[in-house]
């Protein structure tokens, strides 16, 4: 049985400072279970090397003696040991093409693949996640962007004194600023231009529990999607900031006049319906996008809904799209390419249908941060550790040689295990349509 495993160093980006698995339960692993860890040194890790060596783990390069190898990204198709289990964020359920490869070296190296994201319950709920803290730091980097926007119009706005979520310590220090922010909205009011300030958001799931958090630290009064043309008319209110949740049932309806919304319906047949968001689009200051999707459902903003709204107004109210999802040309059409801390946003034109690096230029601007959770990584990382520990025993001592069908895994592993000794395992067969 195997007795180490390996947590790898990030490498996909120089922002990516999570890890899977946080020093306190490194030591927990090692007195309770007698599994020793390796960890690959790392100059960004929000734990450093010595917090991992004072509780007993060896910092090591190679990482070929440990049978389970934890990280949190996609690893490099070069990097696998032939036989050996990694568990990460994989990012190929969708089939998604760039890392097709990857997926392949896994197949022709006779190893196990263990994906996050389909570590579910019996229900298909994930459980294993940072939707959270893509949602916390999605909201304040949305709010930041709003101030930048405004200050390259000429308008004078409190949220000019809010920072990007990682320049704040820690979760405490950003929300201390935004709680500041929403006192000197009470004291001062919104400037004219975007008052009345309506935040609208798509979703009301992991993701946008953490944006809900922050955007209820500022005075808010909450809408019904049916109130909102109404009090878009009032700009007379400036001390205090509109929300809005979408569900479903907004967002899209049926095709055929003869039907009406029925969400087990849409979910079974989204091909019947069609989305309908662009009624409320006109209202909004702040699109936040917390769902997510798939190719089988229609999109929440089109590129020509877009095109539609700068085309009929000179300056439409919508200012930022906050894509906290960000699926490229998904739910938001014009999340054209992904961004990262150093340069979160860029305004979508939507006449020349491009990206331009920033806030400046005609159309909105957009947030498409695809590494969120990493803007907040300590407690990001300590979150998703306690709920990991709950099966890194068994990922580490399982005996992967067994046939899938006698494997001991728990059944919430179990139903994430895309590769076993080389092969697609049967829920995921699917995926050799889009191998290489």
């Amino acid at each position: 049985m195997p007795s180490s495993i390996g947590i790898r160093r990030e490498d996909k980006s120089k922002w990516e400072r999570r890890v899977p698995i946080v020093p306190d339960h490194v030591y927990q692993l090692r007195e309770e279970h007698g599994i020793q860890v390796l960890v690959q040194p790392s100059g960004i890790r929000i734990f450093p090397d010595r917090a991992y060596r004072e509780v007993g783990a060896r910092i090591e390069e190679d990482l070929s003696p440990c049978p389970v190898v934890f990280g949190v990204k996609e690893i490099p198709a070069g990097l696998f040991h032939p036989g050996h289990t990694y568990i990460f964020f994989a990012h190929v359920i969708k089939g998604q093409p760039h890392n097709m490869p990857m997926l392949q070296s896994l197949l022709d190296r006779g190893c196990q693949l263990i994906d996050y994201e389909k570590v579910t319950d019996e229900q298909g709920r994930r459980l294993i996640f940072f939707g959270r803290h893509a949602g916390l730091a999605g909201m304040i980097d949305t709010l930041w962007a709003l101030g930048r926007r405004l200050d390259w119009e000429g308008t004078a706005n409190p949220f000019d004194d809010l920072q990007q979520t990682y320049r704040y310590d820690d979760l405490s220090d950003a929300k201390d600023a935004i709680s500041a922010l929403g006192d000197r909205i009470v004291r001062q009011g919104l400037p004219k231009p975007i008052t009345p300030l309506i935040c609208g958001f798509a979703g009301y799931g992991h993701v946008f529990s953490g944006a809900n958090e922050i955007i209820d630290l500022l005075p808010v009064e909450e809408i019904a999607p049916e109130q909102v043309a109404d009090v878009a008319q009032n700009s007379s209110v400036r001390n205090a900031v509109y929300k809005v949740v979408f569900k479903e049932e907004h967002t899209v309806e049926p095709i055929s006049p003869d039907e009406s919304f029925e969400l087990q319906d849409y979910y079974d047949h989204p091909e019947k319906y069609r989305s309908c968001f662009d009624a409320y689009l006109p209202h909004l200051t702040l699109l936040v996008n917390c769902v997510y999707w798939e190719q089988k459902y229609p999109r929440l903003v089109t590129k020509q809904d877009l095109r539609e709204l700068y085309r009929a107004s000179e300056q439409p109210r919508l200012r930022v799209i906050g894509d906290i999802s960000c699926d490229i040309e998904g739910a938001i059409e014009a999340t054209v390419t992904c961004t990262e801390p150093g340069a979160p946003v860029y305004v979508y034109d939507p006449f020349e249908d491009r990206a331009i690096p920033g806030v400046t230029g005609e159309g909105p601007v957009i947030l498409a941060v695809d590494i969120l959770p990493s803007e907040l990584p300590r407690e990001a990382s300590t979150y998703f550790s306690s709920v990991l520990m709950d099966y890194v025993p068994a990922i580490a001592k399982a005996d992967y040689a067994l046939p899938f069908e006698a494997l001991d895994l728990p059944p919430e592993i179990k139903r994430a295990l895309i590769v076993h000794r080389g092969e697609l395992t049967p829920s995921y067969r699917y995926l050799e349509d889009y191998l290489p």
